[in-house]
């Protein structure tokens, strides 16, 4: 079952955490949970995803929020690993086109590397290795759904053509990853955000414009 805006946000699935203690939404109860979901081979989730979380963290850490970091992989399975990870948060390496970009936009050291730390802990989405030959009807469809509510008032012949083109993106994928897929991620940068009752409240794709206002609310409810 896919999260839904409003419900209880299920717990998340992760391989391992590199950084910080274990924990997930189940535990953290009574705070206010922001998740950012990124990839290593993201320049816009180094740019802008990342850096605007770290505020919300190093201003409202003591205020009942949690602020957690999942590393996830939808493309480019073969840089948005647990190895580049632990390079990143050990070492403050970058890789691919991550390090391309943020070396022009002068967010890496004299060492090539990035010039801030991720404080708060992190972990690896958990990845699944797919058999491409098996594409459940239930799965395309809370796909399509997940991108176009009212998929089922379209004709019959716009339906067929988009389960045909999902499908075709879902062979392609390498992996499964639970967490993207779980809460219908768009892509990254991603920030969901999940009350003190642990309900999912919005999930934010891109920039993440006001977030901080967002996060006040929630604090003061």
């Amino acid at each position: 079952m896919s999260a839904q805006i409003g419900k209880h946000a299920p717990n998340f699935k992760v391989s391992s955490w590199v950084q910080g203690n274990s924990t997930n939404i189940d535990l953290e109860r009574g705070k206010v949970v922001v998740i950012e979901v990124f990839q290593v081979n993201c320049p816009g989730c180094f740019i802008y995803g990342i850096p605007n979380v770290i505020e919300v963290y190093n201003k409202y850490k003591f205020n009942k929020l949690t602020v957690l970091g999942i590393a996830t992989a939808f493309e480019d399975f073969d840089k948005n690993t647990l190895i580049n990870l632990e390079l990143l948060l050990k070492k403050n390496i970058v890789i691919g086109e991550t390090k391309k970009i943020l070396e022009q936009y002068n967010y890496l050291d004299n060492n090539k590397r990035l010039k801030y730390k991720i404080p708060f802990p992190v972990a690896m989405d958990s990845l699944i290795k797919q058999n491409n030959n098996i594409i459940d009807e239930n799965r395309i469809l809370n796909f399509i759904y997940n991108q176009i509510p009212d998929f089922n008032l379209h004709p019959t012949e716009y339906q067929n053509k988009i389960k045909s083109n999902v499908k075709t993106y879902l062979k392609s994928k390498e992996f499964i990853t639970e967490t993207f897929e779980l809460f219908s991620l768009q892509g990254t940068p991603s920030t969901i955000i999940i009350d003190k009752n642990s309900r999912l409240r919005e999930i934010i794709f891109g920039q993440g414009y006001n977030l901080e206002n967002k996060i006040q609310q929630l604090l003061n409810e």
